[in-house]
């Protein structure tokens, strides 16, 4: 999540980020795909029936968003959506044809869109991509990352972040690589899928719901890469990020909505309220943990709107 004083910034400048997405961000922000990602190597620890199903729902995911956003081809909409689709974008209506709509319309406004996926996975049915949105080519774009809930084999639901690439970091890192080891954008074995999923969820209730920092030296690795634009690299980057937000805004919550896991990769969708009685912003945090140790971290931040075109919320 976001640790900086940047969050608050964030926060007063989302209405800028919102009307940019009004224009013409998609509901289902994904990127181009890569035919890794829908065919994972020998990630063990599930049956090859329940791999080939997640396997399935990965590209079914990264082939929606292409099709519909990048070539405007609505067709594959039929093929993959629930005609009763529930969506969480503030800006998408229910239902597989304004998804439709949405679609045709981006494709028009951006007929050079780019989707470059930079990771997936999945567990159980839901499906987490964490990409990067260019409108227009040349141009630095968003960061994004969609959830999508699988039904008898069709998306059902989707919820999704976005966030404007800034020009320069405090880490020096970009907001997409992979520079921990191994530098791949493939999650690890599934055979670690739980423990690690039970480390993460630990770190996030100790550290970001109850505030005790002490969990960063329990959780975090000394040498861990961040990916959050406004925080420096390494467990003490992460605690001095924290300890100011903590201290700037101590009625601050965390609710975490839902945490997916597989291999080594994290995902936890929640909702951070700075102070009572704001709307707050959705964030989806993204973790990789290597030798039980949380050793990377992505970010996406969006404010909450005001209004939104559905009654579904967020989260």
């Amino acid at each position: 999540m976001n640790t900086t004083p940047a969050h608050a910034r964030r926060a007063a400048t989302a209405a800028l980020m919102t009307a940019a997405l009004a224009v013409g961000v998609a509901v289902v922000p994904a990127a181009a795909a890569t035919p890794s990602f829908a065919a994972h190597d020998d990630r063990s620890g599930v049956s090859h029936g329940e791999k080939a199903r997640l396997s399935y729902q990965e590209s079914a995911a990264v082939r929606l968003t292409k099709g519909v956003f990048e070539r405007g081809d609505t067709r594959v909409v039929d093929q993959f959506v629930q005609p009763n689709y529930i969506a969480h974008n503030p800006h998408s209506a229910n239902g597989a044809e304004a998804l439709k709509n949405l679609g045709g319309y981006f494709h028009h406004q951006y007929p050079n869109a780019r989707y470059n996926v930079q990771r997936v996975f999945s567990e159980g049915n839901l499906v987490v991509m964490h990409s990067n949105l260019v409108r227009t080519p040349g141009t630095r774009g968003d960061a994004v990352v969609d959830i999508y809930r699988f039904q008898g084999g069709k998306i059902a639901e989707h919820w999704d972040a976005s966030q404007e690439v800034p020009e320069t970091t405090a880490s020096g890192n970009d907001m997409f690589s992979t520079l921990s080891r191994p530098q791949t954008q493939e999650p690890g074995s599934r055979r670690l899928t739980a423990y690690n999923k039970k480390l993460v969820s630990a770190y996030y209730d100790q550290v970001l719901v109850r505030k005790d920092l002490s969990g960063i030296d329990t959780y975090v690795a000394a040498d861990y890469y961040q990916h959050n634009p406004d925080i420096e690299n390494g467990a003490a980057g992460a605690k001095a990020g924290l300890g100011w937000l903590f201290q700037q805004y101590p009625q601050l919550t965390n609710t975490p909505k839902r945490i997916i896991a597989e291999g080594d990769l994290v995902a936890v969708h929640s909702h951070s309220v700075l102070a009572p009685g704001e709307r707050g912003s959705a964030v989806v945090d993204i973790f990789r943990v290597r030798n039980g140790k949380i050793v990377e971290h992505w970010d996406v931040i969006q404010a909450v709107p005001e209004t939104s075109a559905n009654d579904n919320t967020m989260f």
